[in-house]
């Protein structure tokens, strides 16, 4: 195996910054040290950052090339999940797991349940074939209160990809959309729908949402931990939400949409995790609390690019540079503490015998660039 020499970077470990050198072979990191390398074979890293490479635990941003515009289904799975490869590398990720809806409520996104199994197979064949940049695992995004979920679901439960599932409820008038207004603006600003569809699919859902929910929260539920598959819970809003989530067994809070809830799922043991977008944007597009606000306040484990993949290393840049986060503390949110509640032992630090997933970027008029990923030892962008 040949040995790989990385030195003057800004090395961001654990608990500090240092300008050190870096040396991994194969797949591991050898060592990490303070200093520079005099060794003619040493690449030279001109004071760039490097961190260890990013961990994203929930982006739906795949489906995006399934269908790149409304109607428009593209004819090639493993060309879309390439595409879709090919951005998470470019921003920096070396552990993915694809959120691919489970269950469809959206009137005209009922196309979701037609390229559920497309998705997963995409990512099957990738993964198989070797043809992906960086390391892809499945998260089952489960909406329960859609009509046939349980049927849905059981075909791709063995599947040795699934890693992680979220327990969702878009029902208009609660969590995410618990305003109803900002519903509409999403759904009538897509040109998903004509102001007359979005106001009758609303109906239909406020009419069928709770009941629907209540007849499969149990099954889901049941079919998930049977199969040891980790639970997260997903907008969690009331206190309600969070014992909702706590005794179905769910370890994660994703996208807490009130301080109560995100407080209260921290004393219940859960780790929380917010969007990403939250942060670059200054604020929820659905109107939920600040990212932001929340980690200052330390109520926040980690963060999601969701549905924009450069989100993460920005949103880790502005915490540092605008709100005072110490640089360790801000990319431990994308690395080191994801890698913790998702139990990969194996990486999201810069540590002598972990794999070496290496993210070298640099500071270009104050946005992150990527200039180098390696993903377990792999040149990947």
């Amino acid at each position: 195996m040949t040995e790989t020499i990385l030195t003057n970077a800004r090395l961001v470990l654990e608990n500090e910054l240092v300008l050190g050198t870096l040396v991994f072979e194969g797949e591991r990191i050898v060592s990490v040290d303070t200093g520079r390398s005099s060794l003619p074979a040493a690449h030279d890293l001109d004071g760039d950052f490097l961190a260890a490479g990013l961990i994203e635990m929930h982006t739906d941003n795949m489906e995006k090339h399934f269908v790149p515009r409304p109607g428009v289904f593209w004819p090639n799975a493993l060309a879309a999940a390439l595409a879709h490869d090919a951005q998470m590398a470019a921003a920096g990720v070396t552990t993915v797991y694809d959120s691919i809806s489970c269950g469809s409520i959206y009137g005209h996104k009922d196309y979701r349940r037609a390229i559920f199994p497309m998705m997963i197979g995409a990512i099957q064949d990738g993964t198989a074939s070797g043809s992906f940049r960086v390391d892809h695992r499945i998260h089952l995004r489960c909406e329960v209160p859609a009509e046939d979920i349980v049927a849905d679901l059981e075909p791709h439960l063995a599947s040795p990809l699934v890693h992680l599932a979220s327990l969702m409820d878009h029902t208009p008038g609660q969590r995410q959309w618990r305003n109803i207004e900002h519903l509409k603006t999403y759904n009538l600003g897509s040109g998903e729908k004509t102001l007359e569809e979005f106001e009758s699919d609303v109906a239909v859902r406020m009419e069928s949402g709770p009941a629907l929910f209540a007849r499969n929260w149990p099954l889901v539920v049941d079919m998930l931990r049977e199969r040891n598959i980790p639970l997260a819970s997903h907008d969690d809003t009331t206190l309600a939400d969070v014992d909702l989530a706590v005794d179905a067994g769910a370890r994660i809070s994703e996208f807490p949409t009130t301080p109560e809830a995100a407080r209260y799922a921290r004393a219940c043991g859960l780790r929380t995790v917010a969007g990403a977008p939250n942060v670059v944007r200054g604020g929820s597009h659905s109107g939920g609390v600040s990212a932001t606000e929340l980690t200052l306040g330390g109520l926040l484990d980690g963060l999601s690019s969701d549905y924009v993949p450069s989100s993460l290393l920005q949103a880790v840049m502005l915490l540092h540079n605008q709100h005072g986060v110490a640089l360790p503390v801000a990319m431990a949110m994308v690395n080191r503490n994801m890698a913790d509640m998702l139990g990969l032992v194996d990486r999201g630090r810069i540590r002598a015998g972990l794999r070496a997933d290496l993210l070298r970027f640099r500071m270009v008029d104050g946005t992150p660039v990527t200039r180098t990923l390696w993903c377990a030892g792999e040149r990947a962008w």
